[in-house]
């Protein structure tokens, strides 16, 4: 079974950015969509980004539009969320998520994706 891990969670003040990687044990041509999603205590699992495999396309949850960017780097074979103007309020353990049957309308729920990291810890100070 594909094993996800993270990386590049740390501190950093508000305005500042952080760039996560997230690695898989092997290659990632199975998944149908790569996701990040982030979940602060006492929250549910909140959706961030996803990339879908083929074709490259992204998509994004509303409260990091504009700031986060999800991308491939094929040489790595990783998938990376840069987070730029980062709030307090995007403090949270960030999870990497893989989907091998994962369809378009189901981008944004965690249930849809089969295999996960196990997180790295975001902390925004103000």
């Amino acid at each position: 079974q594909v094993q996800l891990v993270e990386s590049g969670g740390g501190l950093v003040q508000a305005g500042g950015s952080l760039r996560l990687s997230c690695a898989a044990s092997e290659r990632t041509s199975t998944m149908r969509f790569m996701a990040w999603f982030r979940q602060a205590p006492g929250e549910e699992h909140e959706f961030v980004a996803a990339l879908r495999r083929i074709g490259g396309n992204t998509y994004y949850g509303d409260s990091v539009k504009g700031r986060f960017t999800i991308s491939r780097d094929h040489a790595k074979d990783t998938v990376d969320l840069q987070m730029n103007s980062l709030k307090p309020e995007d403090t949270a353990v960030y999870y990497c998520a893989a989907g091998t049957r994962t369809i378009l309308s189901s981008v944004r729920v965690a249930a849809a994706y089969d295999t996960w990291g196990q997180g790295t810890q975001v902390t925004v100070s103000s």
